[in-house]
């Protein structure tokens, strides 16, 4: 981890221990709900730091510091943007424009990857889940918000976009200039597996993926599958609320989900039973980019007991946000209702965990000396473990309890063994 990647989050983590302080020298502790209270703390920190900082700060850095760390505390897809910004992305509404295919949230403090679309230009330039973005154009995006940072990538086809990308495995960032092109979602694919498994891929839930899917999933029965594997592995874009169909094509009655907000009241989906399109034995695949409407359909599998959630936690993203419009000409970009699983779980908070938390393996890229990924090499492993210990589940020749194996804490089917991150009770 390289010094600037370290200090941000000793900076980070220091904000918090001299808000704490200084509320402590206060003479009391401020309540939760005391606002004011809050306030006068974070105006004191504001004005220790203006009197006594080692040298003198720029205080409106500070302040923006301040703000997009409060958005990000509780909200990691939240934008505060000034008026000059919010005038800029309201002319770069623009679904025209082209892209890298990167889908985004924020995380300490940076620009950081959910997804990036197969594909992309993002996508051959091995950009993964879970890589920050230090710089878009040379601008730093720490502190930047998320919505512009999301309207610097976009721009003219064939126009070109610089990123400096850290990665978990290489803490120099590595210099990298893209292509804005227009890259489809992925299409649903489905095909049908030895010993009669159906394996349906639903790696997004745009536009009429969830028809497409039903689609694959009728075509499947008629070639005579008996067991389902659906595979959500990557499916991040797409309106969140079409997660709700897709997970009817599998439930045929109860709860899917539900949406509160403080100032939402509650509204509850519910299967329809003629929307159901399979009953027969189903797992589900998830992993770190497994995000918004897939959430919503993961959920609801596992929660209502119709389906084993196979593979690693999901990202944690399904909300409904809202642009508010500033006294100052500037907005708040806002979750503002949260998506909640049967169970009564924000998925945005928890993610979803499988049932059997297994972790892919590694099929990354070789690595040059710098230890950075060589744009068109091989995969260092092209087994799909997942899907392999998905269909030794749904077709019985294993169980969750022999997936968890209590002792070694080592999957085991198959006569194979792959560490699992954490064992999750049986539903």
């Amino acid at each position: 981890m390289n010094s600037r990647f370290k200090w941000t989050i000793v900076g980070s983590s220091s904000c918090v221990v001299v808000l704490l302080l200084v509320a402590a020298r206060s003479g009391r502790a401020v309540s939760t709900d005391d606002v004011y209270g809050h306030l006068k703390v974070y105006t004191e920190v504001l004005q220790r730091i203006k009197l006594e900082y080692v040298e003198e700060p720029n205080m409106k850095n500070v302040t923006l510091g301040a703000i997009n760390g409060l958005l990000e505390s509780v909200d990691p897809f939240a934008s505060y943007l000034n008026a000059d910004q919010y005038r800029q992305y309201e002319q770069r509404q623009d679904t025209s424009k082209a892209g890298v295919g990167l889908i985004l949230a924020k995380r300490y403090g940076y620009v950081s990857v959910v997804d990036v679309l197969p594909g992309s230009p993002a996508d051959k330039a091995n950009i993964n889940t879970g890589d920050l973005i230090e710089s878009i154009n040379n601008v730093a995006t720490r502190d930047m918000p998320l919505a512009y940072a999301e309207q610097l990538l976009r721009g003219d086809p064939n126009s070109t976009v610089e990123l400096s990308i850290l990665r978990l495995k290489n803490p120099d960032p590595q210099k990298l200039t893209l292509t804005r092109v227009n890259t489809a979602f992925p299409d649903v694919t489905a095909k049908l597996l030895p010993n009669e498994v159906g394996y349906l891929h639903v790696a997004s839930v745009a536009e009429k993926r969830v028809p497409e899917a039903k689609e694959k999933l009728l075509s499947l029965k008629k070639q005579g599958a008996k067991y389902v594997v659906l595979d959500l592995r990557h499916c991040s874009t797409g309106d969140q609320e079409n997660g709700i169909p897709l997970a009817n094509l599998f439930l045929e009655k109860g709860e899917i989900t539900y949406l509160q907000g403080q100032k939402t009241a509650r509204q509850e989906f519910d299967a329809k039973p003629g929307d159901v399109l399979w009953t027969g034995p189903l797992v589900v695949i998830t992993d770190r980019a497994t995000a918004g409407g897939a959430e919503i359909a993961a959920a609801a599998l596992e929660d209502s007991k119709r389906a084993q959630v196979v593979g690693e936690r999901s990202y944690g993203d399904a909300s409904v946000r809202k642009t508010i419009q500033m006294d100052d000409g500037g907005a708040v970009i806002l979750s503002v209702a949260k998506y909640y699983s049967p169970a009564g779980k924000a998925i945005q908070d928890t993610g979803v965990v499988p049932t059997v938390q297994l972790a892919e393996n590694d099929n990354s890229p070789e690595l040059d000396q710098d230890g950075n990924p060589i744009p068109g090499s091989a995969p260092k492993d092209k087994e799909d473990n997942l899907l392999k210990q998905s269909i030794e589940l749904v077709t019985g020749k294993t169980t969750v309890a022999q997936l968890t194996n209590q002792d070694g804490g080592l999957i085991s089917a198959g006569g194979e063994q792959h560490p699992i991150i954490q064992k999750s009770p049986q539903p």
